[in-house]
C-alpha cells in the first residue's frame, strides 16, 4: 500500500485547470486515508460549484491510480472559505494588490518580471496581424514556452475564435483565470459580451479594461505574453505603452508600399512611448503555387525590408500566403498545428525561435541583491 507521502507526491503533478497550480500547492487537499486499497481523501475547490471538477476527478484518479496497491480513489468536494479564497489570491498576487495611489499592480510591469511581453501592431486593417499573433504563441508554446495571449483590440477582437477558445473566465476574490486553448493563456473581451454586440468605447473605458487585463487576470509565470494591438496609434497603443513601457514591438506589413508607408507611423510611436520596435514581420509575401512551388509576388516586394531599415530593425520573417492559414483561424486550430510542414508553418515557426532567443532571463538590473556583511 502506498504511504501518505507517496499519495501527496501522485497529487503534486495534478494541476488545478484553472490557476495552473498543482492542487497540493493550492491547499487543496484534504483529509488523506489509505484502506484495504481504497485512497479516500477530500478536494477543496476555490469556488462552489467549479465547472471544472470533473476534470479535476478524473486527473486526481489517474495520478493516485499510478501507485501500486490502490483498486480505488474516492473523492469528497468541499469549497473553500471566503478567508481561504482571500488567502490564496492574495498568494497568487504575490501579497501586493494595491501600488501607491491604490492602482492595480501590473505584474509585467514589476522589475523582477521574467516574463517578455510582445505587442504585435499594425498601420492598418487587414494585413494578417491576429493570425500571426495565435500562430507565434502556439509555436513558442510547441517548444515548451509559457505563453499568453492579451487580445487588445477591443472594438475587433478575433483572438478567440482564432484559439479555438470558447466560456466564461471564473473569476474569485477579484483575480480572473485566463482561458486556456492549444497550451496558451488566453483573456480578450469578447469572452464576457455578447458575441453579436457592438463594444462602442472611448478613451477612459478602453484604459480601464486594459488595465483589468493586465493586473487582475492571474496569467501565472510566463515566458510570453504577446498583446494583439488593434491597427494603427490610438488610445490602445498609447495605454500599453504608458502601462508596460519595456514592452517590445512586432510590426506587421505587407509588401505593398502603402501598408508599409501606413506601418510605418505605427512603429514610430514606440519613439513618443519608450517601447522598442524588436522586428518586422512581413506577411502575404509571396503566392506558392501548389502544383509547381513557383512564387509569385501578387503584392509586390520589398516593402517589409524597407520598413525594417526605416524603424532600423530587423526583418524577422516573410510569411506566403495559405490559404490554410485563413482556414485555420476561422477553424480555431492556427496552422503551425492544422499543417506544420507547410511553408507557411516553417517560417512563422523560424519568427518564434528568433523571437524567443531574445528572452534573456535572469536579469540583476534593478533588483537588489542579496548582499551580507
Amino acid at each position: 500500500m502506498p504511504t501518505n507521502d507517496q499519495v501527496m507526491q501522485a497529487l503534486a503533478t495534478v494541476q488545478d485547470p484553472e490557476i495552473g497550480k498543482p492542487i497540493t500547492e493550492l491547499d487543496m487537499v484534504k483529509n488523506v486515508r489509505i484502506e484495504g486499497g481504497v485512497v479516500d481523501l477530500e478536494i477543496t475547490l476555490t469556488v462552489p460549484g467549479c465547472p471544472l471538477k470533473d476534470k479535476i476527478t478524473k486527473d486526481v484518479t489517474q495520478a493516485v491510480k499510478t501507485l501500486g496497491g490502490v483498486d480505488r480513489v474516492d473523492i469528497t468536494f468541499g469549497s473553500m472559505t471566503e478567508q481561504q479564497r482571500g488567502a490564496l489570491a492574495e498568494r497568487l498576487r504575490g501579497g501586493a494588490q494595491k501600488a501607491p495611489g491604490g492602482q492595480p499592480v501590473i505584474p509585467f510591469a514589476q522589475v523582477d518580471s521574467d516574463t517578455k511581453v510582445i505587442a504585435i501592431a499594425s498601420g492598418k486593417g487587414g494585413v494578417g496581424k491576429s493570425s500571426i499573433t495565435t500562430n507565434l504563441a502556439v509555436a513558442l508554446a510547441q517548444d515548451g514556452y509559457e505563453v499568453g495571449v492579451l487580445d487588445a483590440d477591443i472594438w475587433g477582437y478575433s483572438i478567440p475564435r482564432m484559439m479555438g477558445v470558447q466560456g466564461r473566465p471564473v473569476a474569485f476574490n477579484g483575480m480572473v483565470m485566463p482561458l486556456q486553448g492549444h497550451g496558451v493563456k488566453v483573456i480578450s473581451i469578447g469572452f464576457f459580451i455578447d458575441a453579436e454586440r457592438p463594444v462602442i468605447w472611448r478613451g477612459p473605458m478602453l484604459h480601464r479594461a486594459l488595465q483589468q487585463f493586465l493586473a487582475d487576470v492571474h496569467w501565472g509565470d510566463l515566458d510570453f505574453l504577446l498583446c494583439d494591438l488593434p491597427p494603427g496609434t490610438g488610445d490602445i497603443a498609447i495605454s500599453l505603452a504608458q502601462m508596460l513601457p519595456n514592452a517590445d514591438m512586432l510590426v506587421v506589413t505587407t509588401p505593398q508600399q502603402a501598408a508599409q508607408r501606413v506601418a510605418l507611423r505605427a512603429g514610430q510611436t514606440t519613439a513618443q512611448t519608450g517601447m522598442k520596435v524588436a522586428g518586422v514581420i512581413e506577411n502575404m509575401a509571396t503566392f506558392i503555387a501548389p502544383d509547381t512551388g513557383r512564387e509569385y509576388r501578387i503584392f509586390g516586394e520589398g516593402g517589409g525590408q524597407l520598413l525594417a531599415a526605416e524603424l532600423n530593425t530587423e526583418l524577422l520573417g516573410s510569411i506566403p500566403i495559405d490559404l490554410r492559414l485563413r482556414e485555420g483561424a476561422d477553424a480555431g486550430t492556427p496552422l503551425v498545428l492544422a499543417d506544420p510542414d507547410a511553408p507557411a508553418s516553417h517560417r512563422l515557426v523560424e519568427v518564434a525561435r528568433r523571437i524567443a532567443k531574445t528572452k534573456t532571463r535572469g536579469s540583476l538590473v534593478g533588483k537588489p541583491l542579496p548582499l551580507k556583511f
